[in-house]
Formats: structure tokens, sequence, C-alpha cells
């Protein structure tokens, strides 16, 4: 019965969507394992779930299935969980005196739910004020990239960007919103194809109804090329 409950339980959770932590669950020995060692371990994971399902292995297009979710998994839509693939952020000095708020729109979000193992796409908009230095805005999208290759929750990867960007920047005055679909949403369950999530985090000046709201005017303004 008890075990029956603690399913149940977790059922719940996933679909409440719930986050237990801002920081990503790792296990103590989450970086001792290569990634050609997980990658042969995940293979033969893969491999037993198709082959559950009923799946005739032998045949030519899916013989080669369990290796290319391995790789997939862990060297792209997975990578984000290494360390070692953190995108280094150099800053430079302020120079110009730019003193107003730097808003990046429209940075493409692809991730994936950590409760069902189903995409999250959607845009996320991301602003700061300098407090005497800047960062290239390449690295901000670098930035939403990592931490968007790893199981997440759309809050999580919110706050994690905003975190990162303070700690870049040495300033509290960082915010991020992003609007996503996410097809645990649109393909399963409900099953409604038109909804999505927003959610933010506004950190130092942003907390200000007068800052936030010219941030929210400049992300609602038309892209004109």
């Amino acid at each position: 019965m008890k075990i029956e409950n603690d399913f149940n339980d977790i059922d719940a959770l996933g679909e409440d969507h719930l986050s237990s932590s801002s920081e990503t669950p790792l296990r103590a020995d989450a970086f001792e394992l290569s990634s050609s060692e997980k990658i042969n371990i995940i293979k033969d994971d893969v491999k037993h779930i198709l082959e559950t399902l009923g799946l005739d292995l032998t045949d030519d297009s899916l013989k080669g299935t369990p290796n290319r979710v391995a790789k997939m998994f862990v060297n792209e839509i997975f990578s984000g969980l290494d360390p070692d693939k953190k995108p280094s952020a150099s800053t430079f000095d302020n120079k110009y005196k730019y003193g107003e708020m730097l808003v990046e729109k429209n940075i493409t979000v692809y991730s994936t739910c950590e409760h069902h193992l189903l995409p999250i796409v959607g845009r996320a908009h991301i602003a700061y004020i300098s407090n005497g230095t800047v960062v290239g805005l390449s690295k901000m999208n670098r930035i939403v990239d990592y931490y968007s290759k790893r199981p997440q929750v759309q809050e999580r990867l919110t706050i994690q960007i905003v975190k990162e960007l303070q700690k870049v920047l040495n300033t509290d005055d960082v915010a991020c919103v992003i609007d996503a679909k996410h097809l645990c949403v649109n393909s399963r369950g409900i099953r409604d194809i038109e909804s999505s999530t927003v959610t933010s985090e506004f950190g130092g000046k942003f907390k200000e109804s007068d800052t936030r709201r010219e941030l929210l005017e400049y992300i609602k303004l038309e892209t004109q090329f």
C-alpha cells in the first residue's frame, strides 16, 4: 500500500510541475562516469525499454536507435549537466557609460521537462542594468542554452539564468521572462495545443514597478529589420 501511495504522490508532484529546488538535483557521483561510459549504459537501458514495448530492434530502422538516443542524451539535449560545457562569459568595462537597461529578446529555448522527458520550446527575454561591466550578447544566448540543456522545470530555468548573469555581471539588476510551450501539456494529458507558460524572475531594480513595466514594454515591441 505504501509503494502505491508513493507512486501516487510522485505522479501528483509531476503533474503540478513543482520544483524542489532552484538548483538542478544531482547525485554526488554525477560526474564519476565519462561521457562514453554513460552512453554505453544508457544505450542498453534504451534497448531494454524499446524491447519491453515490443519493438523488433533487428529492423534496419530501429537497430541504431538505442545508440542514437544515448548519444543525444549525453552530448546534446542533456549536455548542460556537464560543468565542463558551461560557457565562459567574459565581461568588459562599460566604457561608453551606457546606464539604461539592456534587453535581449526572443532567445530560443529548447529544453526538456524533467517530469515526462518531453520538450519545452519557447523564447527567453533577458535584461540587465550595468554595474560598470557588460557581457557579450552571444554569451547571454549561450547561458540560456546551457541551462536549457538539462531536465528542467521552467521556473528553475528562469531562476538559474538570472542567478548566473547576476554572478557574471556582479549586479542584482538582472531579469528574465520565459514564454514556452510544454509538450507534456500539448501532446499528452490534457493535450491543450494553444496554452503556453510564462515565468519571470526579477532582481534588484527590476523589482521596482516602473523598471519592470519598462522591460515588459520593450518585450512587446515588434522587432523591425
